[in-house]
């Protein structure tokens, strides 16, 4: 199951936080929140269940 970790204000702070959850092996998935897809506004950062308090000890370190 999908959790979401971070809710980005824009697409530039959703990718470089999907970068940093890449490199540390994670699989990450960004998606629209709310039902427009195709908009600056705010995206979901969401990992699998299991690597939650990891993607969250990241989001803390690189200062999301």
């Amino acid at each position: 199951m999908w959790t979401v970790v971070y809710m980005a204000q824009n697409r530039d702070k959703a990718g470089a936080l999907q970068s940093a959850l890449e490199q540390a092996g994670m699989l990450v998935r960004v998606q629209a929140a709310g039902k427009r897809e195709n908009t600056n506004d705010y995206l979901e950062v969401s990992v699998p269940e299991t690597d939650v308090e990891e993607a969250h000890n990241i989001i803390i370190d690189k200062g999301f």
